[in-house]
């Protein structure tokens, strides 16, 4: 596992134990979070919204498989992790299936691409 890996791990441990500095520590000052429905530009920005206006804070995000493009890959050009998870509910019912792309600043995520089910 990579750090990239473990970052993309973090990530999710901070939304469900709700631990804003550490999501706030992971994301580039330049983040930017695109999905169907909205898109959030900086982390500032973002980290507000998770913390103060997202619908539904008790979820948690179970992974199903990450996959890391391969570094020695010369045409990669930056590096990307992809994570395949169900977002549940309170209750451990299913919300939605999601596919999250991150692309990496350094160690640092600068842009997530959600896409759902």
């Amino acid at each position: 596992m990579t750090d990239h890996v473990a970052t993309v791990r973090d990530y999710y441990r901070a939304l469900d134990e709700d631990d804003y500095d550490l999501l706030a520590d992971i994301l580039a000052p330049g983040f930017v979070h695109e999905r169907s429905d909205m898109t959030l530009d900086g982390r500032e920005r973002f980290v507000q919204f998770m913390r103060e206006e997202r619908p539904l804070k008790d979820t948690t995000h179970p992974l199903d498989a990450v996959y890391e493009r391969d570094p020695d890959d010369a045409t990669a050009g930056t590096a990307e992790v992809a994570a395949q998870g169900r977002l549940l509910k309170p209750d451990g019912s299913r919300l939605v299936s999601f596919v999250d792309v991150f692309t990496f600043d350094g160690d640092e995520i600068e842009k997530l691409r959600t896409y759902t089910h």
